[in-house]
């Protein structure tokens, strides 16, 4: 039996091959080091972070949320509910919050989600996966794990805004997190503490429909991570990551710069200094190759 056991909410964007499939590689490596059983949600749906915005509705928005509450409340009763996504976590805690916080609105919903012969408690804890490593393993325990330090790279913890407000990790501040810093610190990198754009949005979406001012946003949290002498950017939010990481082109082309930074997630480092090959640690779904990565991996 797993040491722990959660309810895992996938997410859209962690399905083979979606735009964040090598996420869920590395969250599946790290998870077999830490002896982490992760209950997929069974016929779970998107949860409408931002599609739900778009005219729809509150109640709808608020059902897709809520239909995977219940189908995780009737599959594994007791666990928390835990996402890897920052959009999928957040849709799915203002939905339990929002629930909890109006009666009415909770009626309306269980109504709703009656047609599909569902209730909803909404009594689960919903976490994101980094707060699980944190709160409950812990830098120290985290740091046992680790068979190849990355020593010698330089890395820029690049938050995000979705992971820190309004909820964020326990005991941590809304305008300098640490946590990823203190994680990179762990795996036997080099943090940059100075990196201040840590918690800067990276346009979200906007980088379909207002492209030049998502460029701008992401060309500020690319700068500030090479003016920190950062070797690379780690980040815990999916879009953030293909973002960041996407753009550099379309940014070199239009402000005549030449970035190539690459952008992974916190699980493809753990991956990676827990002794994983580069293919268990996602590296193979990288647009711009972490090499320094690749190299550590390969030993």
């Amino acid at each position: 039996m797993a040491k722990k056991e959660y309810s895992f909410y996938p997410g859209c964007s962690s399905q083979k091959g979606a735009s964040a499939a090598n996420y869920m590689v590395s969250v599946d490596a790290m998870c077999e080091e830490l002896d982490v059983q992760l209950n997929e949600i069974p016929d779970w749906n998107c949860c409408a972070a931002s599609i739900g915005y778009a005219g729809g509705g509150e109640l709808p928005r608020l059902a897709m949320s809520a239909r995977n509450l219940a189908l995780s409340e009737q599959a594994n009763p007791g666990q928390d509910v835990v996402a890897t996504c920052a959009a999928c976590w957040l849709a799915t805690k203002e939905t339990q919050e929002r629930l909890h916080e109006d009666d009415g609105l909770m009626e309306e919903t269980n109504q709703a989600l009656s047609a599909a012969g569902l209730n909803v408690k909404a009594d689960q804890n919903v976490r994101h996966m980094v707060e699980v490593l944190i709160e409950d393993f812990g830098y120290d325990e985290l740091g046992k794990h680790v068979k190849r330090p990355l020593e010698g790279i330089k890395i820029a913890g690049y938050v995000g805004c979705q992971t820190n407000r309004p909820f964020g990790i326990d005991g941590e501040s809304y305008e300098n997190p640490k946590y990823l810093d203190k994680l990179v610190e762990t795996m036997g990198a080099e943090p940059i503490e100075s990196y201040e754009k840590k918690v800067q949005c990276c346009g979200g979406a906007l980088a379909f429909s207002e492209q030049d001012k998502s460029h701008e946003l992401i060309k500020g949290i690319i700068e500030a991570a090479y003016d920190g002498g950062a070797d690379m950017i780690v980040t815990p939010c999916p879009l953030c990551q293909a973002n960041v990481e996407l753009y550099q082109d379309h940014i070199n082309a239009k402000y005549n710069t030449k970035f190539k930074m690459p952008v992974v997630y916190y699980s493809t480092l753990m991956s990676v200094a827990y002794g994983k090959d580069a293919k268990q640690a996602g590296l193979n779904g990288q647009i711009i190759k972490a090499k320094q990565l690749e190299e550590i991996a390969g030993k």
